[in-house]
């Protein structure tokens, strides 16, 4: 395998150098193999990490003297790869939990991996390092998180006690069509949406955005939009003050019942 000097820097021409320093004999991991794995979310300058005995690899380069099993290891361009399941079992546990669940949503998003695919390598790893990370971090892993703000406000409404929201809610109207509401909780027609710069940015997708809110709300959705200007608690008090307004409406029905 050859790439040419003046080839544009990747984390792929990274990856494969990587590799290359390890004799072609390290197997690739993480968020490397994430990325080759169809993930998406991947920084170019991601340290590549390998599973390979080395205790001073260059700078961008992260080893681990971590077992794998050959059942665990799939080729990818001819290099040796760990699997998805194997690769979910090492994001969940050497990452930060919200940065670990980020990069399994993408992984989940690109292979259709799920908790029950990953979480027999626990049992066969018990007693190795992060397993418990691991298996908080799996179990919060959900495809239908489309970014990593998106998974960071999952998480922020489930650490403050919300029940788990539904993503990727599908709402159909005979006007509009289908619409897809990020997250939320659909028996309560409470939803959450994640907009990026994209939504501002982009002309027709901002078009586009009005047309269904407004399509939500005929539809008696509480929708709230939320934006990295937002601050964590300003979000909360919004999501609490929507169950709030669903508990007095139900209380209403049941008064005039």
């Amino acid at each position: 395998m050859y790439i040419p000097r003046e080839a544009e820097q990747s984390l792929y021409a990274t990856t494969v150098g990587a590799w290359l320093w390890s004799g072609r004999r390290g197997v690739i991991t993480g968020r490397a193999a994430a990325a080759l794995h169809g993930a998406i979310w991947v920084d170019d300058d991601t340290p590549v990490e390998l599973l390979w005995a080395n205790n001073r690899p260059p700078p961008g380069i992260i080893t681990r003297r971590d077992r794998i099993g050959d059942d665990e290891i799939v080729r990818v361009d001819g290099m040796p790869v760990a699997g998805w399941q194997r690769t979910a079992f090492d994001l969940g546990r050497y990452l930060p939990r919200g940065v670990a669940v980020a990069h399994l949503d993408a992984l989940a998003r690109a292979t259709g991996i799920t908790a029950r695919d990953v979480l027999p390598l626990a049992d066969r790893y018990k007693g190795a390092r992060g397993v418990r990370r691991f298996r908080e971090a799996v179990e919060l892993m959900d495809a239908g998180g489309a970014s990593p703000k998106e998974t960071w406000l999952r998480l922020l409404l489930i650490d403050a006690g919300f029940p788990r929201p539904q993503t990727q809610i599908p709402v159909y109207d005979p006007e509009y069509g289908w619409a897809y509401i990020d997250m939320g909780w659909e028996d309560l027609l409470i939803g959450l949406e994640y907009d990026g710069d994209q939504h501002r940015t982009d002309p027709r997708r901002y078009a586009r955005d009005i047309a269904k809110h407004r399509m939500l709300q005929r539809r008696k959705w509480i929708t709230l939009r939320v934006i990295k200007e937002h601050h964590p608690d300003q979000v909360i008090s919004w999501v609490r003050e929507a169950w709030t307004q669903r508990e007095r409406e139900a209380m209403a029905a049941i008064s005039a019942a």
